[in-house]
């Protein structure tokens, strides 16, 4: 395994819950120690749309994940909403990437604001504040002035903006692999070497 470096991610309750596991996934397989956190509304979202069930209980969570990805001993973190001594809560402790996938555009709108309401509003706004690197894959149509505005003061803030918008020209042939393609991009912008998807021109001829 080689050595990563740490990443936070986030699933919140927009439909395409199968990208923010996946990326779980694909986080953990490369060898990145992950913070994870996920809020109510996805834990419901992941249920409607997987077979999965996932507990609510972090240490519960905690160990199903770990067992299901096969994770190393200590790799894998997760964090409660109300967690706030964990060390995404602090600058201090902030890993140098956080990704929230899939986004809603009520936490859009939070990070945006600052709200920090509870601890996934709270780590985005210190990887903000902190200038490191924050990526929300937004998932939701039409988007209204107010996504919109929101999108473009997270843009000016530093955050880079990638709905969940799977390419074409690969020509899938399941869900797995649009699924695949978002979470290749999501990859290739943390700089985490990725084998899902051939980067353009890699296959040429």
């Amino acid at each position: 395994m080689t050595t990563q470096k740490p990443v936070t991610l986030a699933m919140t309750g927009a439909s395409g819950a199968q990208y923010g596991l996946r990326l779980l996934e694909c986080l953990l397989q490369a060898g990145c120690p992950v913070h994870f956190m996920i809020s109510k509304a996805a834990l419901l979202v992941v249920a409607t749309e997987t077979e999965l069930t996932l507990p609510p209980k972090p240490a519960a969570l905690q160990q199903m994940l770990c067992e299901r990805f096969d994770c190393a001993e200590g790799q894998l973190q997760v964090h409660g909403a109300e967690d706030w001594m964990a060390p995404v809560a602090s600058g201090s402790g902030a890993p140098t990437s956080m990704v929230v996938c899939p986004a809603s555009t009520g936490t859009l709108s939070a990070i945006a604001c600052g709200a920090s309401n509870n601890l996934i509003e709270r780590a985005a706004d210190v990887v903000l504040k902190e200038r490191r690197q924050l990526i929300l894959v937004t998932r939701e149509m039409p988007l209204s002035t107010i996504h919109l505005q929101h999108m473009l003061s997270l843009s000016q803030m530093g955050a880079t903006i990638m709905p969940a918008s799977p390419g074409f020209y690969r020509q899938p042939q399941s869900v797995e692999d649009l699924v695949d393609f978002v979470v290749a991009r999501v990859l290739d912008h943390l700089g985490i070497d990725q084998q899902l998807v051939p980067r353009w021109g890699e296959e040429r001829g």
